[in-house]
């Protein structure tokens, strides 16, 4: 088949009506779908299945289809497939239960750089966080990229794709997890706060950190010390430095 190739980016995609419909059909983990034109036939069946996968579909100029498929007859619709199995919030606190473990789970509020994405992953699997939530839309989703960058880690560890991170903030307050945001306004030093807790440690976006709505219902704001002229680290950096902490007193607490 000639349907499937990497583009710029290192997704995979599918192109063209049949090949489309097999893909949400089969199940897999699809990160979006673009199409052009109207909704009519195959098409209205494609974005009803779409609709009840929750995927995420968006109307782009037929140029754009042609420039994503070199030119090839994607019949006004093509998608992106993940390059791993998405799982749910749910299936996260499944395994932190089933561990006997409190939650300790990673949100990455808005972050967009596959490198830094792969490491976090791969951080989280060092230190047996039991997730990652990530946002459906202005976030890097799940491509090989971000596969190779996580050293094979993404197999291993879960990972949530929503449609409102608020809204699941909120969800896990709820349940009793406390939020950890992580900035440079922070006001509590990382390694004075108590982290031996249910906790979801958030991590804001490379250029502006946490956005205000995710920041406001934050449980407590961490700040990491720092004596060099640079004044913030690497999203991946200030996530594994924080990890490491929360790792480092859940297992010393358990040594008692």
């Amino acid at each position: 088949m000639q349907d499937n190739f990497k583009d710029q980016n290192e997704q995979e995609l599918v192109y063209g009506r049949n090949s489309v419909l097999e893909a949400l059909r089969s199940g897999r983990s699809i990160n979006k779908i673009l199409y052009c034109g109207d909704l009519a036939g195959s098409m209205g069946t494609i974005f009803t299945l779409a609709r009840d996968r929750n995927i995420i579909v968006t109307k782009v100029p037929r140029e754009k289809l042609d420039l994503l498929t070199d030119g090839k007859n994607h019949q006004g619709v093509l998608l992106y497939l993940s390059s791993a199995e998405y799982s749910s919030v749910d299936d996260i606190l499944g395994a932190a239960e089933a561990s006997g473990e409190e939650p300790f789970i990673i949100i990455l509020d808005e972050i967009q750089d596959a490198g830094n994405f792969g490491a976090i992953i791969r951080t989280a699997d060092a230190v047996g966080a039991h997730g990652i939530i990530i946002p459906k839309r202005r976030s890097v989703p799940l491509t090989a990229a971000v596969a190779k960058a996580s050293s094979g880690a993404v197999n291993y560890v879960k990972i949530a794709r929503v449609t409102n991170i608020h809204q699941e903030i909120l969800k896990l307050k709820e349940r009793g997890i406390w939020i950890a945001g992580t900035d440079m306004s922070g006001t509590v030093d990382f390694c004075d706060a108590d982290l031996n807790i249910p906790l979801a440690v958030v991590i804001g976006s490379e250029g502006s950190g946490m956005s205000r709505i995710v920041k406001d219902c934050c449980d407590l704001v961490l700040s990491i010390p720092m004596k060099g002229k640079v004044s913030s680290l690497n999203a991946s950096v200030a996530a594994g430095v924080v990890l490491y902490e929360a790792f480092r007193q859940k297992n010393s607490a358990g040594r008692k």
